[in-house]
Protein backbone atom coordinates (compact mmCIF):
# COMPACT_ATOMS: atom_id res chain seq x y z
CA UNK A 1 0.00 0.00 0.00
CA UNK A 2 1.32 3.49 -0.82
CA UNK A 3 1.45 4.76 2.71
CA UNK A 4 0.89 8.41 1.88
CA UNK A 5 -2.70 9.54 2.29
CA UNK A 6 -4.11 13.04 2.56
CA UNK A 7 -7.67 13.92 3.51
CA UNK A 8 -8.48 17.49 2.50
CA UNK A 9 -11.54 18.93 4.24
CA UNK A 10 -13.27 22.11 3.08
CA UNK A 11 -15.47 22.64 6.14
CA UNK A 12 -19.11 23.19 5.22
CA UNK A 13 -18.43 23.22 1.45
CA UNK A 14 -21.59 21.30 0.52
CA UNK A 15 -24.74 23.30 -0.09
CA UNK A 16 -28.18 23.44 -1.73
CA UNK A 17 -29.09 24.68 -5.23
CA UNK A 18 -29.49 28.45 -5.17
CA UNK A 19 -31.89 30.51 -7.27
CA UNK A 20 -29.22 33.19 -7.63
CA UNK A 21 -26.97 30.58 -9.25
CA UNK A 22 -29.63 29.32 -11.69
CA UNK A 23 -30.25 26.23 -9.59
CA UNK A 24 -26.59 25.37 -9.05
CA UNK A 25 -24.86 24.93 -5.71
CA UNK A 26 -21.84 27.07 -4.80
CA UNK A 27 -19.64 24.03 -5.47
CA UNK A 28 -21.13 23.68 -8.95
CA UNK A 29 -20.80 27.40 -9.62
CA UNK A 30 -17.21 27.64 -8.39
CA UNK A 31 -14.23 27.16 -10.72
CA UNK A 32 -12.72 23.92 -9.43
CA UNK A 33 -10.53 22.45 -12.19
CA UNK A 34 -8.44 20.40 -9.77
CA UNK A 35 -11.33 18.70 -7.97
CA UNK A 36 -13.01 18.18 -11.34
CA UNK A 37 -9.86 16.50 -12.66
CA UNK A 38 -9.67 14.29 -9.58
CA UNK A 39 -13.30 13.28 -10.07
CA UNK A 40 -12.64 12.46 -13.73
CA UNK A 41 -9.81 10.13 -12.76
CA UNK A 42 -11.01 8.73 -9.45
CA UNK A 43 -14.03 7.77 -7.36
CA UNK A 44 -16.84 10.03 -6.19
CA UNK A 45 -19.52 9.17 -3.69
CA UNK A 46 -21.21 10.20 -0.47
CA UNK A 47 -20.61 9.56 3.18
CA UNK A 48 -23.00 10.12 6.10
CA UNK A 49 -20.77 11.86 8.63
CA UNK A 50 -23.54 12.73 11.11
CA UNK A 51 -24.99 9.64 12.81
CA UNK A 52 -28.74 9.46 13.24
CA UNK A 53 -29.87 11.25 16.38
CA UNK A 54 -26.70 13.35 16.75
CA UNK A 55 -26.44 17.08 15.98
CA UNK A 56 -24.75 18.25 12.79
CA UNK A 57 -21.57 19.51 14.41
CA UNK A 58 -18.06 19.80 13.01
CA UNK A 59 -16.85 17.96 16.10
CA UNK A 60 -18.96 14.92 15.33
CA UNK A 61 -18.34 14.99 11.58
CA UNK A 62 -14.57 15.38 11.72
CA UNK A 63 -14.24 12.77 14.46
CA UNK A 64 -16.04 10.37 12.14
CA UNK A 65 -13.88 11.20 9.12
CA UNK A 66 -10.77 10.56 11.20
CA UNK A 67 -12.07 7.03 11.74
CA UNK A 68 -13.68 7.23 15.19
CA UNK A 69 -17.36 6.41 15.70
CA UNK A 70 -18.93 9.48 17.37
CA UNK A 71 -21.62 7.51 19.16
CA UNK A 72 -18.87 5.62 20.94
CA UNK A 73 -16.28 8.33 21.60
CA UNK A 74 -17.89 11.77 21.45
CA UNK A 75 -18.37 13.52 24.79
CA UNK A 76 -18.90 17.11 23.62
CA UNK A 77 -17.37 19.98 21.67
CA UNK A 78 -15.73 21.54 24.71
CA UNK A 79 -13.68 18.47 25.68
CA UNK A 80 -12.22 18.22 22.16
CA UNK A 81 -11.02 21.81 22.25
CA UNK A 82 -9.70 21.29 25.78
CA UNK A 83 -7.57 18.46 24.40
CA UNK A 84 -6.17 20.88 21.81
CA UNK A 85 -4.96 23.15 24.58
CA UNK A 86 -3.62 20.31 26.68
CA UNK A 87 -5.92 21.49 29.47
CA UNK A 88 -5.43 19.58 32.70
CA UNK A 89 -8.84 18.11 33.51
CA UNK A 90 -10.06 15.57 36.03
CA UNK A 91 -12.52 12.88 34.88
CA UNK A 92 -15.19 14.66 36.96
CA UNK A 93 -14.72 18.03 35.24
CA UNK A 94 -17.23 19.36 32.74
CA UNK A 95 -15.76 21.34 29.83
CA UNK A 96 -17.82 23.74 27.72
CA UNK A 97 -17.05 25.53 24.47
CA UNK A 98 -17.48 29.24 25.18
CA UNK A 99 -18.22 31.64 22.32
CA UNK A 100 -17.85 35.37 22.32
CA UNK A 101 -20.90 36.39 20.31
CA UNK A 102 -23.17 39.30 19.44
CA UNK A 103 -26.81 39.51 20.51
CA UNK A 104 -29.31 42.30 19.92
CA UNK A 105 -30.16 42.02 23.62
CA UNK A 106 -29.90 39.20 26.13
CA UNK A 107 -33.63 38.72 26.54
CA UNK A 108 -36.30 36.32 25.20
CA UNK A 109 -37.04 38.74 22.35
CA UNK A 110 -33.34 39.26 21.58
CA UNK A 111 -31.64 37.76 18.54
CA UNK A 112 -28.34 35.96 18.02
CA UNK A 113 -26.75 38.29 15.49
CA UNK A 114 -23.29 36.75 15.18
CA UNK A 115 -21.84 33.58 16.68
CA UNK A 116 -18.29 34.99 16.33
CA UNK A 117 -18.59 38.43 17.91
CA UNK A 118 -18.07 40.06 14.53
CA UNK A 119 -15.12 37.74 13.83
CA UNK A 120 -13.35 39.32 16.74
CA UNK A 121 -9.56 39.46 16.47
CA UNK A 122 -7.53 37.41 18.89
CA UNK A 123 -5.91 40.31 20.76
CA UNK A 124 -9.28 41.98 21.26
CA UNK A 125 -10.78 38.72 22.51
CA UNK A 126 -7.99 38.15 25.02
CA UNK A 127 -8.48 41.66 26.38
CA UNK A 128 -12.18 40.96 26.95
CA UNK A 129 -11.47 37.61 28.56
CA UNK A 130 -8.99 39.13 30.97
CA UNK A 131 -11.76 41.32 32.34
CA UNK A 132 -14.33 38.52 32.34
CA UNK A 133 -12.02 36.15 34.18
CA UNK A 134 -11.39 38.73 36.88
CA UNK A 135 -15.12 39.23 37.39
CA UNK A 136 -16.54 35.77 36.79
CA UNK A 137 -13.99 33.08 37.69
CA UNK A 138 -14.60 31.15 40.90
CA UNK A 139 -13.35 27.93 42.45
CA UNK A 140 -16.21 26.23 40.60
CA UNK A 141 -15.95 27.74 37.11
CA UNK A 142 -13.00 29.13 35.19
CA UNK A 143 -12.85 30.74 31.74
CA UNK A 144 -9.99 29.37 29.63
CA UNK A 145 -8.84 31.68 26.78
CA UNK A 146 -8.63 30.14 23.33
CA UNK A 147 -8.46 31.77 19.90
CA UNK A 148 -10.56 34.59 18.39
CA UNK A 149 -14.17 33.88 19.41
CA UNK A 150 -13.57 30.26 20.46
CA UNK A 151 -12.86 29.72 24.18
CA UNK A 152 -13.56 27.25 26.99
CA UNK A 153 -15.30 27.12 30.34
CA UNK A 154 -14.12 24.60 32.91
CA UNK A 155 -16.73 23.51 35.48
CA UNK A 156 -14.79 21.73 38.21
CA UNK A 157 -16.54 18.52 39.34
CA UNK A 158 -19.39 19.37 36.97
CA UNK A 159 -20.00 15.81 35.77
CA UNK A 160 -23.16 14.58 37.48
CA UNK A 161 -24.61 18.07 37.97
CA UNK A 162 -27.78 19.26 36.27
CA UNK A 163 -25.63 21.36 33.91
CA UNK A 164 -24.16 18.20 32.39
CA UNK A 165 -27.57 17.21 31.06
CA UNK A 166 -28.66 20.57 29.67
CA UNK A 167 -29.29 20.75 25.92
CA UNK A 168 -27.32 23.92 25.26
CA UNK A 169 -27.73 25.07 21.67
CA UNK A 170 -24.70 26.17 19.60
CA UNK A 171 -24.96 29.89 18.76
CA UNK A 172 -24.42 29.29 15.04
CA UNK A 173 -27.60 27.19 15.04
CA UNK A 174 -29.84 30.09 16.10
CA UNK A 175 -28.62 33.00 13.99
CA UNK A 176 -31.27 35.72 13.61
CA UNK A 177 -33.79 33.79 15.70
CA UNK A 178 -35.25 34.74 19.12
CA UNK A 179 -33.19 33.70 22.11
CA UNK A 180 -36.21 32.69 24.22
CA UNK A 181 -35.89 28.86 23.91
CA UNK A 182 -32.13 28.90 24.54
CA UNK A 183 -32.42 31.26 27.51
CA UNK A 184 -35.09 29.01 29.03
CA UNK A 185 -32.51 26.22 29.11
CA UNK A 186 -29.89 28.43 30.74
CA UNK A 187 -32.47 29.53 33.31
CA UNK A 188 -32.59 25.96 34.64
CA UNK A 189 -29.04 26.49 35.91
CA UNK A 190 -28.60 29.34 38.39
CA UNK A 191 -24.86 29.02 37.79
CA UNK A 192 -24.94 29.49 34.01
CA UNK A 193 -27.86 31.92 34.00
CA UNK A 194 -26.07 34.25 36.40
CA UNK A 195 -22.81 33.95 34.49
CA UNK A 196 -24.15 34.84 31.03
CA UNK A 197 -26.16 37.79 32.35
CA UNK A 198 -23.25 39.15 34.38
CA UNK A 199 -20.99 38.79 31.34
CA UNK A 200 -23.50 40.66 29.16
CA UNK A 201 -23.60 43.49 31.66
CA UNK A 202 -19.80 43.70 31.64
CA UNK A 203 -19.47 43.50 27.85
CA UNK A 204 -22.12 46.15 27.15
CA UNK A 205 -20.19 48.76 29.12
CA UNK A 206 -18.68 51.68 27.21
CA UNK A 207 -15.11 50.39 27.57
CA UNK A 208 -15.79 47.49 25.17
CA UNK A 209 -15.40 48.76 21.61
CA UNK A 210 -15.84 45.35 19.92
CA UNK A 211 -19.04 43.78 18.62
CA UNK A 212 -18.79 40.93 21.15
CA UNK A 213 -21.37 41.63 23.86
CA UNK A 214 -22.21 38.16 25.22
CA UNK A 215 -20.74 34.79 26.13
CA UNK A 216 -22.40 31.54 25.13
CA UNK A 217 -21.37 28.25 26.82
CA UNK A 218 -22.37 25.05 25.00
CA UNK A 219 -21.05 21.63 23.90
CA UNK A 220 -20.26 20.52 27.45
CA UNK A 221 -18.92 17.11 28.41
CA UNK A 222 -16.25 15.20 30.36
CA UNK A 223 -12.68 14.91 29.04
CA UNK A 224 -12.17 13.16 25.69
CA UNK A 225 -10.28 9.88 25.31
CA UNK A 226 -9.54 8.35 21.89
CA UNK A 227 -7.58 5.20 21.01
CA UNK A 228 -4.19 5.83 19.43
CA UNK A 229 -4.48 6.59 15.71
CA UNK A 230 -1.16 4.85 15.05
CA UNK A 231 -2.23 1.69 16.85
CA UNK A 232 -5.71 1.69 15.33
CA UNK A 233 -4.76 2.31 11.70
CA UNK A 234 -1.05 1.54 11.58
CA UNK A 235 -0.25 5.02 10.29
CA UNK A 236 1.81 7.89 11.63
CA UNK A 237 -0.60 10.79 11.22
CA UNK A 238 -0.83 14.55 11.57
CA UNK A 239 -3.52 17.22 11.51
CA UNK A 240 -3.31 20.74 10.10
CA UNK A 241 -5.97 23.32 10.96
CA UNK A 242 -6.44 26.79 12.39
CA UNK A 243 -9.20 25.66 14.75
CA UNK A 244 -8.81 23.97 18.11
CA UNK A 245 -11.49 21.41 17.30
CA UNK A 246 -9.29 19.64 14.75
CA UNK A 247 -6.15 20.07 16.83
CA UNK A 248 -7.94 18.54 19.81
CA UNK A 249 -9.06 15.48 17.88
CA UNK A 250 -5.54 15.00 16.58
CA UNK A 251 -3.90 15.42 19.96
CA UNK A 252 -6.38 13.09 21.67
CA UNK A 253 -5.59 10.44 19.06
CA UNK A 254 -1.83 10.83 19.53
CA UNK A 255 -1.31 12.42 16.11
CA UNK A 256 1.14 15.22 15.36
CA UNK A 257 -0.46 18.67 15.45
CA UNK A 258 1.30 20.87 12.91
CA UNK A 259 1.10 24.61 13.56
CA UNK A 260 1.17 26.84 10.48
CA UNK A 261 1.87 30.56 10.98
CA UNK A 262 -0.82 32.68 9.36
CA UNK A 263 -3.53 30.02 9.51
CA UNK A 264 -6.65 32.00 10.44
CA UNK A 265 -9.71 29.78 10.05
CA UNK A 266 -11.08 32.27 7.51
CA UNK A 267 -11.04 32.59 3.71
CA UNK A 268 -7.82 34.59 3.98
CA UNK A 269 -5.43 31.99 5.41
CA UNK A 270 -1.96 30.61 4.75
CA UNK A 271 -2.85 28.01 2.12
CA UNK A 272 0.73 27.56 0.90
CA UNK A 273 1.96 27.04 4.44
CA UNK A 274 -0.63 24.32 5.08
CA UNK A 275 0.27 22.43 1.90
CA UNK A 276 4.00 22.69 2.57
CA UNK A 277 3.57 21.48 6.15
CA UNK A 278 1.57 18.50 4.88
CA UNK A 279 4.10 17.54 2.22
CA UNK A 280 7.00 17.98 4.61
CA UNK A 281 5.34 15.67 7.13
CA UNK A 282 4.74 13.02 4.48
CA UNK A 283 8.48 12.78 3.88
CA UNK A 284 8.52 10.67 7.05
CA UNK A 285 4.85 10.24 8.01
CA UNK A 286 1.94 8.38 6.41
CA UNK A 287 -1.26 10.40 6.77
CA UNK A 288 -2.27 14.07 6.97
CA UNK A 289 -5.70 15.53 7.70
CA UNK A 290 -5.79 19.08 6.29
CA UNK A 291 -8.75 21.20 7.38
CA UNK A 292 -9.93 24.53 5.91
CA UNK A 293 -12.59 26.46 7.82
CA UNK A 294 -13.32 29.18 5.24
CA UNK A 295 -16.38 27.76 3.39
CA UNK A 296 -18.13 27.07 6.70
CA UNK A 297 -17.67 30.63 7.93
CA UNK A 298 -19.10 31.94 4.64
CA UNK A 299 -22.07 29.59 4.97
CA UNK A 300 -22.80 30.81 8.50
CA UNK A 301 -22.59 34.39 7.23
CA UNK A 302 -25.10 33.63 4.48
CA UNK A 303 -22.61 35.01 1.94
CA UNK A 304 -22.90 33.22 -1.40
CA UNK A 305 -20.06 35.05 -3.16
CA UNK A 306 -17.75 34.48 -0.20
CA UNK A 307 -18.52 30.76 -0.22
CA UNK A 308 -17.80 30.42 -3.92
CA UNK A 309 -14.52 32.25 -3.41
CA UNK A 310 -13.60 30.03 -0.46
CA UNK A 311 -14.24 26.88 -2.52
CA UNK A 312 -12.19 28.23 -5.43
CA UNK A 313 -9.27 29.05 -3.12
CA UNK A 314 -9.44 25.57 -1.60
CA UNK A 315 -9.29 24.07 -5.09
CA UNK A 316 -6.51 26.31 -6.36
CA UNK A 317 -4.27 26.60 -3.32
CA UNK A 318 -4.80 23.25 -1.55
CA UNK A 319 -6.07 20.62 -3.98
CA UNK A 320 -3.99 21.81 -6.95
CA UNK A 321 -0.54 21.66 -5.29
CA UNK A 322 -1.37 18.31 -3.65
CA UNK A 323 -2.44 16.84 -6.99
CA UNK A 324 0.83 17.94 -8.59
CA UNK A 325 2.82 16.07 -5.93
CA UNK A 326 0.61 12.99 -5.74
CA UNK A 327 2.40 10.83 -8.28
CA UNK A 328 5.86 11.66 -6.89
CA UNK A 329 4.95 10.38 -3.44
CA UNK A 330 2.87 7.46 -4.76
CA UNK A 331 0.04 8.73 -2.63
CA UNK A 332 -3.70 9.08 -2.51
CA UNK A 333 -5.96 12.00 -1.68
CA UNK A 334 -9.56 12.36 -0.57
CA UNK A 335 -11.38 15.69 -0.89
CA UNK A 336 -14.59 16.22 1.05
CA UNK A 337 -16.51 18.43 3.38
CA UNK A 338 -17.35 17.43 6.92
CA UNK A 339 -20.99 18.54 6.66
CA UNK A 340 -23.09 20.91 4.60
CA UNK A 341 -23.41 24.55 5.72
CA UNK A 342 -25.98 25.89 3.25
CA UNK A 343 -25.93 29.64 2.70
CA UNK A 344 -29.72 29.71 2.76
CA UNK A 345 -30.02 28.26 6.28
CA UNK A 346 -26.69 29.52 7.75
CA UNK A 347 -26.09 26.43 9.87
CA UNK A 348 -24.96 22.81 9.55
CA UNK A 349 -27.22 20.13 8.10
CA UNK A 350 -27.15 16.34 8.32
CA UNK A 351 -27.21 15.18 4.67
CA UNK A 352 -24.45 12.85 3.47
CA UNK A 353 -21.41 14.75 2.22
CA UNK A 354 -19.78 14.45 -1.20
CA UNK A 355 -16.26 13.06 -1.41
CA UNK A 356 -13.75 12.37 -4.15
CA UNK A 357 -10.90 9.86 -3.87
CA UNK A 358 -7.91 9.61 -6.19
CA UNK A 359 -5.05 7.11 -5.85
CA UNK A 360 -2.00 7.77 -8.02
CA UNK A 361 -1.88 4.02 -8.76
CA UNK A 362 -5.53 3.76 -9.82
CA UNK A 363 -5.96 6.53 -12.37
CA UNK A 364 -9.11 6.08 -14.46
CA UNK A 365 -10.25 7.94 -17.55
CA UNK A 366 -13.49 9.88 -17.80
CA UNK A 367 -14.92 8.33 -14.68
CA UNK A 368 -17.00 11.38 -13.71
CA UNK A 369 -17.74 14.79 -15.12
CA UNK A 370 -16.88 17.29 -12.43
CA UNK A 371 -17.10 17.17 -8.64
CA UNK A 372 -20.32 18.31 -7.02
CA UNK A 373 -23.07 17.21 -4.68
CA UNK A 374 -25.07 15.86 -7.63
CA UNK A 375 -22.09 13.98 -9.08
CA UNK A 376 -21.42 12.41 -5.70
CA UNK A 377 -25.05 11.41 -5.26
CA UNK A 378 -24.86 9.67 -8.64
CA UNK A 379 -21.57 7.97 -7.73
CA UNK A 380 -21.02 4.32 -6.96
CA UNK A 381 -19.97 4.55 -3.30
CA UNK A 382 -22.35 5.54 -0.51
CA UNK A 383 -21.04 4.98 3.01
CA UNK A 384 -23.69 5.00 5.73
CA UNK A 385 -21.29 5.94 8.54
CA UNK A 386 -18.54 8.53 8.53
CA UNK A 387 -16.06 6.40 10.47
CA UNK A 388 -16.13 3.88 7.59
CA UNK A 389 -14.57 6.37 5.16
CA UNK A 390 -10.96 6.05 6.30
CA UNK A 391 -11.00 2.22 6.33
CA UNK A 392 -12.57 2.34 2.85
CA UNK A 393 -9.78 4.58 1.58
CA UNK A 394 -7.10 2.36 3.10
CA UNK A 395 -8.70 -0.73 1.56
CA UNK A 396 -8.68 0.96 -1.86
CA UNK A 397 -5.01 1.82 -1.44
CA UNK A 398 -4.24 -1.78 -0.53
CA UNK A 399 -6.05 -2.95 -3.68
CA UNK A 400 -3.84 -0.64 -5.73
CA UNK A 401 -0.78 -2.35 -4.28
CA UNK A 402 -2.07 -5.63 -5.68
Amino acid sequence: MPRKLLILIADGMGDYPAQELDGRTPLQAARTPNMDAAAAQGTVGTCRTIPSGMPAGSDIANMAIMGYAPKRYHTGRGPIEAAAQGLDCAPSDLIYRLNLCTVSELSPSGLMLDHSGGHIQNEEALNLLQVLRTELDTDQVQIIPGFQYRHLLKHTDGVGTLEAGLDLVPPHDILNTPLAPALEVYARSPLLDSMIHRAHSILTSAWNQTQANAIWPWGQGPPLALPSFAHTFGLRGAVISAVDLIKGLGRAAGMDVLDVPGATGLVDTNYQGKVQAALNFLEHGDFVFVHLEGPDECGHAGDLDCKIQAIERFDEHIVGPVMLDLARMEGAVCMACDHLTPVGVRTHTTEPVPFCFLDSRQIQSGAHEGFSEAAAAAGDVHLEAGHLLLPYLLDRMQEADG
